[in-house]
């Protein structure tokens, strides 16, 4: 495996990690009924979705070079 795609897929799973951690806060504040929290989190969880797809995408793209 490429180094690069290795640290890549390493990176990836903490966004995994990081993005359990903020789905979890965002859960928590919209059963406080705490709305404008926990849409500000589920847009940060989206946006951290994201960025790991194009994450590991990438990584797969390199460990096949």
């Amino acid at each position: 495996m490429d180094p690069r795609s290795a640290e890549l897929s390493s990176l990836s799973t903490a966004l995994e990690d990081l993005t359990r951690r903020i789905t979890a806060h965002a859960e928590a504040a919209n059963a406080e009924k705490d709305e404008d929290t926990a849409r500000e989190l589920f847009g940060v969880e989206r946006a951290l979705d994201n960025a790991n797809r194009r994450l590991a995408k990438l990584a797969r793209s390199l460990g096949r070079a």
